[in-house]
């Protein structure tokens, strides 16, 4: 008998605000609030999707837009970060890093201030109330202008200590350059946040080379793409550059045919840190646990090197110190109940 990943502790540092949602709880506020939802979110969830091209990606993003269309209230928001820490303890995910970008909830709240201090009390309110760690990281659109994401930034140092741990970068990545938002990652790396851009899912390997070379990447967000080059994940590899791998999420989007093809192997032997995550459960119907369950089902990782990449993912996350020192003691705990 294997031992069974969900008693195995492990951080969960790639997960969207509004991809974290239960279907459950969308089915329901859609049905309070009068909300018209297509197939693709309700007979057909989840949705077939494929973003390699550009209509393939519009129509993500649709339907991304439908589902947060229906977060109109300030119990929503409390809601889904309940519902989504309760989640995570339950796959035995001790610290969480959320990503939110507010300018898509500002309209909604109260502007860019009053959303992001909404989501960091619900997100306190949340771990105390499940028992995990939670702390968020504020992403930008590469789609809109760096200026945006330069208020982004200067609002996120504001919270630095105070729930917010990091600052991205997200969207599709073939519409916006990684050094075009360098002066917003400047501001956030300057306030101690860790940068923590998307790369490598839909562009290839330079992509992954641009945020680490441009950004001053702790992590990127996919970085699958860093597989296609042995310097480059050399490099990522040397300078401990974990990469946030979402397997279900990119065989969701057609980056990958199949889990088989998702570079995990190639980037843990080549000792590339890991932090599988989930990305957006919403739309590709996997939480945590199953990215656990397919390394190794089909990745082939032992008990021995799933525990590693638990430890990674502790490693490579912005835990208090005490908090990450407990959770690595935990990964090794595991280890030693029988099998």
């Amino acid at each position: 008998m294997a031992r069974p990943l969900d008693t195995l502790p492990k951080a969960h540092l790639h997960l969207h605000f509004t991809g974290s949602m239960r279907h459950s709880t969308l089915l329901e506020l859609a049905r309070e609030q009068g909300i018209h939802l297509p197939d693709a979110l309700v007979e057909d969830w989840p949705p077939k999707l494929r973003a390699t091209d550009e209509r393939g990606w519009f129509r993500f993003q649709r339907l991304y837009d439908i589902a947060r269309s229906v977060l109109r209230r300030e119990d929503d928001v409390h809601r889904l970060l309940r519902e989504a820490a309760q989640d995570e303890a339950t796959e035995g995910s001790r610290w969480l890093e959320i990503q939110v970008d507010p300018s898509g909830y500002a309209q909604r709240f109260g502007g860019l201030t009053a959303t992001l201090e909404l989501v960091l009390d619900a997100a306190e309110r949340a771990a105390a109330a499940a028992g995990i760690g939670i702390g968020v990281v504020v992403a930008a659109n590469r789609t809109r202008h760096p200026l945006d994401a330069k208020t982004l930034a200067r609002l996120a140092t504001q919270y630095t200590g105070d729930g917010v741990v990091g600052f991205g970068l997200s969207n599709d990545e073939r519409r916006g350059r990684a050094r075009d938002f360098d002066g917003a990652f400047r501001i956030a790396k300057r306030a101690g946040l860790l940068a923590v851009p998307h790369g490598g899912e839909l562009s290839g390997a330079a992509s992954v080379a641009e945020c680490v070379d441009d950004l001053g990447a702790d992590r990127v967000g996919h970085g699958i793409r860093a597989a296609e080059s042995a310097r480059l994940m050399d490099r990522l590899a040397d300078r401990e550059i974990t990469c946030e791998v979402c397997p279900t999420s990119n065989v969701g989007l057609g980056v990958a045919h199949a889990a088989e093809e998702v570079p995990v192997r190639r980037l843990f032997e080549a000792g590339v840190p890991i932090a599988l995550g989930a990305d957006d459960p919403l739309l590709f119907g996997a939480r945590l646990l199953p990215q656990y369950e397919l390394a190794r089902d089909v990745y082939g990782f032992t008990d021995p090197e799933l525990a590693e990449l638990a430890r990674q993912s502790i490693r490579a996350s912005a835990a208090p110190d005490a908090h990450r020192k407990e959770l690595l003691s935990a990964v090794d705990n595991w280890l030693t109940q029988p099998s």
